[in-house]
């Protein structure tokens, strides 16, 4: 078996947590998932069942004024977990104080920033989007962005390419195999910049493994990484369906582990 990073996985307070994700589920209404808790401890249990050592771990601020919490929050899961967890940082682009919000994730030992540009309600490529990846570009950190949605235009392809476009050093993942429901038009509109990687959580489900496994080729697997999108699925069934695909060792070494500990650290 091998080796496998969770590199997209959402966490939350236990005194929270319920809310949390029945609100995801909302968004996402009529979605069938296989929720779990949301909360830490249920995250390593049923990781660890499923074969997982290792995760990559957020939350997002819906509005400015949660950014410090949240971050204080990730800090102390990735403390507690004993070598278990990467973090990352949320912020919000309606923030008075983009710079000081960076610099206390950074000062937390977080190791990237997460984005929801649907759920926080800003265009991705929105001027005040442009300073957090500028931020990111200039430090070396890597941003999780939440990509596509056939629903809205907040995050879909040609937002990204615009990003791509403006900073070419950024170190961009797409979520979602680059845009959820938006999977062809995403890879053939962003394949194309060096700068992008994804990650394959919410999409399994949707496309099937056969589908799914197209699309991985046209990204590459130097690209692609593992990711459940903890809570809302458990890990056994997409795993399974990357194992069905029947690529080379090396290519499930760089998806399940070897990309994300190259761009996230471990």
């Amino acid at each position: 078996m091998y080796s496998i990073f969770d590199a997209h996985c959402h966490i939350y307070p236990e005194a929270i947590a319920p809310k949390a994700v029945e609100g995801i589920a909302r968004f996402y209404d009529g979605i069938q998932f296989e929720r779990s808790d949301g909360t830490a401890g249920t995250l390593l249990r049923i990781g660890r069942e499923a074969g997982i050592s290792h995760f990559l771990v957020h939350s997002v601020a819906t509005v400015p004024g949660q950014t410090s919490a949240i971050n204080r929050f990730i800090s102390g899961e990735v403390t507690a977990s004993e070598g278990a967890f990467t973090g990352l940082g949320t912020l919000h682009p309606d923030s008075e104080h983009p710079e000081r919000d960076f610099s206390e994730l950074v000062g937390l030992g977080l190791k990237g920033v997460k984005l929801h540009p649907d759920v926080q309600r800003f265009e991705a490529d929105s001027p005040e989007a442009m300073r957090i990846y500028g931020l990111c570009s200039e430090t070396g950190l890597p941003v999780l962005v939440h990509t596509g949605d056939y629903r809205f235009d907040y995050s879909n392809p040609n937002r990204i390419a615009n990003i791509l476009r403006r900073f070419p050093k950024l170190k961009f993942v797409g979520a979602h195999l680059g845009g959820w429901s938006k999977w062809d038009e995403a890879v053939s509109m962003l394949s194309r910049y060096d700068n992008i990687a994804v990650d394959t959580s919410s999409s399994f489900r949707f496309l099937g493994c056969e589908k799914a496994r197209e699309l991985i080729g046209k990204w590459g697997a130097d690209r692609v990484m593992f990711g459940t999108d903890y809570p809302m699925w458990k890990p056994q069934k997409d795993i399974a369906c990357l194992l069905e695909m029947g690529l080379e060792e090396s290519e499930y070494r760089r998806i399940f582990l070897e990309n994300a500990v190259r761009i996230f650290g471990m």
